[in-house]
């Protein structure tokens, strides 16, 4: 889909009568200047390594109301339990479908711009957020007033199930008021044979609050998938992420992280598994302004057919973020000759009290280990799938909340077994 392709849909939603005419201005600004820039190439750093290809040969429409009815689907594959599920039909909210959330105030994304004045500026720096802000619809936002602390986690699961080549495009503002905390799952789930998922979460966390921020991605084979995510912190708050992607023709993600606050911390994690021709990608920026603040990137992948995957992660200490203490780490287990992993960390200082550290490796699975193994009685199989257990499972014990923990564990175990027969 080039970019020209873009107008017909923008003129869909431009002339919605049932939005409210103060988005319109936003929208239109935001379409002007994604066609001002234009769709970004491989010319561009940040994009180097990211193949557009499926992408540009797909013909996406936007995603209509007459889309919201769900194909057959059995909602109990997806249950967790102890957990709040707001569930979205190829990005149209589902009430009927979805669980009653107490203790919280949840928005729509037109009452919550309406509830900033319409005031809010969104990033202009990527071709595909300003997309994003070009055709939301009216999304869902979370506010968390000072003090509350949700007993359940809260789960938006996205489900793509329509016969067309969709194009969806959720925005989601999570607020966490002074002394709040909140586990928040983003659940995307893909049966359409080949849709565009465009999704922007903008994460504010005040004062001495927590958001622990959990992603499952498992899209069908020939999706797009480009997600971005941008928090701001403030002092002595907190901001935990874990990311499982799986499957998707092109899957990116975008984190940036601003670290505003003294004592601020982050944690960003991943873990991505791939097959076949598909491209996963973590895009990873964290940004130090405050002193005494601290942050860690920690990112892995499993890569086996013809795939290839990308760590991009960059960590920046301004001038005034002294005592700062960050660290990034990229391990990768190949699995076949045809497998590749692009991987470049990054530390720019400009602070000299500091500590600092970053690392990435590459390789497959040991020899010498799966001989041991083999020699106390597990077989060929066994043995290999045990070290690609062994490889992941530190990145799990990030996930606090132990129903969370075991349904992801157990959609890695079950690509384990499902996705990686020929390795064997």
């Amino acid at each position: 889909m080039k970019s020209l392709d873009f107008h017909n849909e923008f003129e869909k939603i431009i002339n919605r009568d049932y939005f409210s005419k103060k988005i319109q201005p936003i929208r239109k600004n935001a379409f002007d200047k994604f066609s001002e820039f234009g769709l970004p190439n491989k010319k561009l750093e940040d994009w180097r390594f990211t193949n557009l290809n499926h992408f540009l040969k797909s013909s996406y429409v936007l995603s209509e109301s007459k889309h919201s009815e769900p194909l057959k689907l059995d909602l109990t594959n997806f249950e967790i339990p102890s957990t709040s599920t707001l569930v979205f039909i190829n990005g149209h909210f589902k009430k009927e479908l979805s669980d009653k959330v107490d203790n919280v105030r949840l928005l729509s994304g037109i009452d919550y711009l309406e509830s900033k004045n319409w005031s809010l500026q969104y990033p202009s720096d990527c071709p595909f957020e300003l997309l994003n802000t070009s055709f939301m619809d009216s999304g869902m936002s979370i506010v968390l007033e000072e003090g509350q602390n949700p007993e359940k986690p809260i789960r938006f699961l996205f489900i793509a199930s329509a016969k067309e080549e969709l194009m969806i495009s959720p925005k989601i503002h999570i607020d966490c008021s002074l002394n709040s905390s909140l586990t928040f799952i983003e659940h995307q789930v893909g049966y359409s044979d080949n849709f565009f998922m465009n999704s922007s979460i903008n994460c504010f966390l005040d004062e001495n609050s927590s958001l622990h921020h959990i992603k499952i991605q498992s899209d069908s084979s020939k999706a797009v998938n480009i997600n971005r995510v941008h928090v701001k912190q403030n002092k002595d708050s907190q901001y935990t992420f874990f990311s499982l992607a799986l499957d998707s023709q092109l899957s990116r993600l975008d984190i940036k992280n601003d670290l505003n606050g003294e004592g601020a911390d982050c944690s960003i994690n991943g873990l991505s598994l791939s097959t076949q021709n598909e491209q996963l990608g973590s895009h990873i920026l964290t940004n130090h302004f405050s002193p005494n603040c601290s942050s860690s990137q920690n990112f892995k992948n499993i890569l086996h057919g013809k795939s290839s995957g990308i760590f991009n992660g960059k960590t920046v200490v301004h001038q005034n973020a002294q005592k700062t203490d960050s660290k990034q780490s990229n391990k990768n287990l190949i699995l076949s000759n045809n497998a590749i992993m692009n991987s470049n960390p990054q530390l720019e200082i400009y602070a000299d009290d500091v500590k600092c550290a970053h690392g990435s490796t590459t390789g497959s699975l040991d020899k010498d280990a799966i001989f041991y193994l083999r020699s106390r009685g597990l077989s060929f199989m066994n043995a290999q799938k045990l070290l690609m257990e062994g490889f992941a499972v530190e990145l799990f014990d990030v996930i606090k909340n132990e129903s969370i923990k075991t349904f992801i564990i157990q959609k890695f175990e079950k690509w384990l077994t499902e996705k990686t027969k020929n390795v064997f």
